[in-house]
Order: C-alpha cells, then sequence, then structure tokens
C-alpha cells in the first residue's frame, strides 16, 4: 500500500491540473440526436446545410407533433436534479431553473428564451423533439449546470439580470466555462452580453439557435476574444431571414480568417427548427475544443 500513495497522489493531482479545455460531454443518446444527412458541406467543414424534413423530424420523432416526444429522445430521471430557483443580485431577482451541480460544476450553459417564452420552456422534456431533455441531461451526467431563465426584457435590464445569474453563478467555480445559447429573440441579450467588458471574459461560446444577427459584432470583447460562434437556422425561418444570418457569418470569416464560427443550415427548416435538431453535445465539444 505504501508504493501505492505516491500514485494516487499523482492520479489526484493529475485530475485537478488538467486544462479545462480538455473537458469533453460524455455521449446520451446520440444516436437518435446526430444530424440527419449532410447535403453540402464547405469552410473545411464550419458551413453545413443538413437534410431536415417535417415528416421525418417531427412526425416520425414525434408521438404528438410539436408536443409530445417519444419516449425514447428522453430521460426524465434529470429532473432529481432540477431546481426552481430565485437568485437575489445586484440587477434584482432572477427566477431560473438550476439542472445539475449548482457549486463547483464543470460547464455551465445557459439558455435564453426569445419572445413570449419563459424559464420554463428551457426545462420542458417534451417539447422540440426532447432537445432540451437532452442538454439537461448532458449537463447533469457530465458534472455540469445548465440554466434557463427569466428575464424583464431583451434590453438594458434583461441584459444585466443575466449578467448578474451568471457572474452568481461563475464566482462559484471560477473555472467552469461558460456556453450562452439563446433561442430567436433571446439573441437580442446575447449580442448586448457580448458587448459587456465585464461579461465578455466569461464567456466560452455563443451559440445562435434560429436567431438574428449582430452587424456590431466584430467591434466586440467578445469577438476580440474569439469566443466560439455557433449558428443555427431554418432556410425557410420567416422571423429572421436566413440569407441575413449567413451574411453574418460570413462577414465574421472575412474580418477574421480562422476565426471559430460555424453555421448549420437546416434546408426547409422553419424558426424553430434549429431548438429542435441543433446538437448540443457536438457543438459544445467544439466549442470546448477551441476556446481560449
Amino acid at each position: 500500500m505504501r508504493h501505492l500513495v505516491p500514485t494516487l497522489l499523482w492520479l489526484i493531482s493529475f485530475v485537478l491540473t488538467t486544462p479545462a479545455t480538455a473537458l469533453q460531454l460524455a455521449p446520451f443518446k446520440d444516436q437518435l440526436f446526430t444530424y440527419p444527412p449532410i447535403l453540402e458541406s464547405h469552410d473545411n467543414g464550419a458551413y453545413r446545410i443538413i437534410d431536415y424534413r417535417e415528416l421525418r423530424d417531427i412526425n416520425q420523432r414525434d408521438a404528438v407533433p410539436e408536443r409530445q416526444a417519444e419516449s425514447r429522445y428522453i430521460s426524465t430521471d434529470i429532473r432529481r436534479l432540477q431546481q426552481d430557483l430565485l437568485a437575489k443580485t445586484e440587477a434584482g431577482p432572477v427566477r431560473h431553473f438550476a439542472v445539475g451541480r449548482p457549486a463547483r460544476p464543470r460547464i455551465i450553459t445557459v439558455y435564453l428564451h426569445g419572445q413570449g417564452g419563459s424559464r420554463h420552456q428551457g426545462v420542458n422534456d417534451f417539447t422540440f423533439g426532447g432537445n432540451f431533455n437532452r442538454i439537461k441531461n448532458l449537463m447533469g451526467h457530465n458534472g455540469g449546470l445548465y440554466l434557463s431563465p427569466d428575464f424583464s426584457d431583451f434590453g438594458e435590464k434583461g441584459a444585466a439580470e443575466i449578467a448578474a445569474l451568471i457572474s452568481l453563478y461563475a464566482a462559484r467555480s471560477p473555472q467552469a466555462p461558460i456556453f450562452l445559447a439563446c433561442g430567436s429573440m433571446g439573441g437580442a441579450l446575447c449580442w448586448r452580453l457580448a458587448r459587456e467588458p465585464a461579461l465578455a471574459p466569461q464567456l466560452d461560446g455563443l451559440l445562435l439557435l434560429g436567431s438574428m444577427w449582430d452587424d456590431h459584432f466584430v467591434k466586440t470583447e467578445a469577438f476580440r476574444r474569439r469566443v466560439p460562434i455557433f449558428i443555427a437556422h431554418g432556410s425557410r425561418d420567416t422571423v429572421f431571414p436566413i440569407d441575413k444570418q449567413e451574411a453574418f457569418y460570413r462577414g465574421i470569416r472575412d474580418a477574421a480568417p480562422g476565426y471559430p464560427v460555424r453555421f448549420v443550415r437546416f434546408e426547409t427548416g422553419s424558426h424553430g427548427t434549429p431548438i429542435r435538431m441543433t446538437d448540443w453535445r457536438e457543438t459544445l465539444n467544439w466549442m470546448l475544443a477551441v476556446r481560449r
């Protein structure tokens, strides 16, 4: 046993000192949530067109289309790690769901809903083909934390609330990478937070899911820090036209060749398709691998 002690001490030291960039999320129902066939791929795989089909990707995936995912896509055991909380912050009280490890999480993912949504959208196990259930399980099974908050608006006040909430949890686990996923109008908050000098250094990735662009992003602190950007969009999105979002993607690449940005286009997909179809694990593992 005396000879085992140095080895055990080395292993403990290795685990505690391994860089955060070494973290990769373990699989969870990958065979069900991997992307359908890729129709086209450009920019060395950074831009992909995915073969999305409503009859297959909604009707054959949901027991009740757009309301109830088939049982094989979900695992509600994760609810034992889910709490509905009220955080007291400098920006005021922030009601939010927290799923996973609230103290010293290894990774933090925050979802910001769009117009007309609430914190409940991001923890609904059954809608959007079970994709919110997947991110909850990915965080919970990997020692991470998933947050789905309410906020007052998509302007300055809402941004202050989210910034305060993120800072609260970041202080409990300073080494945890933080990823901000924004659905639809929630992107307004993503871009506001990317401009915040105090908060941008805490962000390790932005996910825009059927969301908007920011013509001034290249002037932000997040851009200067080369925060990875993931954009997923339906080709038939009538809320935010895909040509605008594709032009934004091209603008980033032109402004900074080699910038870590990806674009997934769901051919024939609508406004809500990216929330349903985005492969959380693939995207977050890519961001973990390329972040600074």
